[in-house]
Formats: C-alpha cells, sequence, structure tokens
C-alpha cells in the first residue's frame, strides 16, 4: 500500500536564490522556486516576469508551473499587468497539456486581479 501524499509548503528564497535555481536549471528545482516566489516573495512584478519567462519556454511543466504562480500571485496581491499575461496565458488554452492550468490561472486572474472573465460555455 502506498503512503498518502501530502501538502508541503513552499520555503521561502530570496531572489539571488532563486536565480541560483533557475540557472542550475533542474526542472523540479525550477518548479519549487517559482511556487516559493509566487507565494512568499513581496514583488509581485519580478515574480510575474520570471513566469512570464518560464510561461513561454519549451518545458511542459515548467509552463503549467507558471500559469499556476501567476494565478497565485493574482490571487495573493490582487494586481498583475493584464495586458501581457491575459494573452500570454491564453496562447496556453491551444495545448491540451497546459490548458487547464492555464484556464484556472485566467479564472484566478478574473476573480482576484480585475481580469477578462472567462469565456461562459466552457466544459
Amino acid at each position: 500500500m502506498s503512503e498518502p501524499m501530502h501538502y508541503e509548503s513552499p520555503k521561502p528564497l530570496s531572489k539571488q536564490a532563486a536565480v541560483a535555481v533557475f540557472d542550475k536549471g533542474v526542472p523540479v528545482e525550477v518548479s519549487e522556486a517559482l511556487i516559493g516566489l509566487a507565494l512568499n516573495e513581496p514583488d509581485w512584478r519580478w515574480v510575474q516576469e520570471v513566469a512570464l519567462r518560464y510561461l513561454q519556454g519549451p518545458d511542459e511543466a515548467l509552463r503549467m508551473t507558471a500559469a499556476t504562480a501567476l494565478g497565485h500571485l493574482a490571487r495573493l496581491h490582487g494586481t498583475l499587468d493584464l495586458d501581457r499575461v491575459v494573452p500570454a496565458l491564453q496562447r496556453l488554452l491551444a495545448d491540451p497539456a497546459t490548458e487547464g492550468r492555464a484556464t484556472d490561472a485566467l479564472d484566478d486572474i478574473s476573480t482576484f486581479a480585475g481580469g477578462p472573465q472567462p469565456p461562459a460555455n466552457r466544459e
């Protein structure tokens, strides 16, 4: 019998420590750093820029994590650069692998940061 999964809150880290993780490039560590920054770093603009870079990168898992990070930023800070973030997330809607995370992030942005309403006929 396998052990039940449990949630671990990402640890806060400094910008300098995060950049070192990003430079190292280990995807699971980058994902943890992105989420940790989104949940803990007060400089939401800096975190937004980092997330936007990964949102456009080649790694599918990191694109999904970046979308989640942007949703967290909207929820926690109530603001984002909507003119840049919304179109970047909307591009992920065309990929079945990232569509769900993009949809969730767009919902968070709509709810918490005054972003556009998602289409009503989604399934």
